[in-house]
């Protein structure tokens, strides 16, 4: 993960958007959509990735902006 990836994580009833390497929450939000789409948007500004947490943790899912940035080659 580059310095700058944007998380999308659940802390406490709330939902915030973390920029890796930052010490604070950029943004929050009362609800997950509110708060991805936030980080959307932040992730393609920055050119960075954007990964979206479960409410457990875990990253549920990850995209890269640019769509050229993404090493893989694999749908979705």
């Amino acid at each position: 993960m580059a310095m700058g990836d944007i998380h999308t994580v659940q802390h406490g009833d709330r939902w915030v958007n973390e920029v890796e390497g930052g010490k604070r929450a950029s943004n929050s939000a009362p609800t997950k959509a509110e708060a991805q789409a936030k980080g959307r948007e932040m992730a393609i500004d920055r050119g960075v990735e954007h990964l979206i947490h479960k409410q457990n943790g875990q990253i549920g899912e990850r995209n890269t902006y640019p769509r050229s940035r993404d090493p893989r080659r694999s749908k979705g």
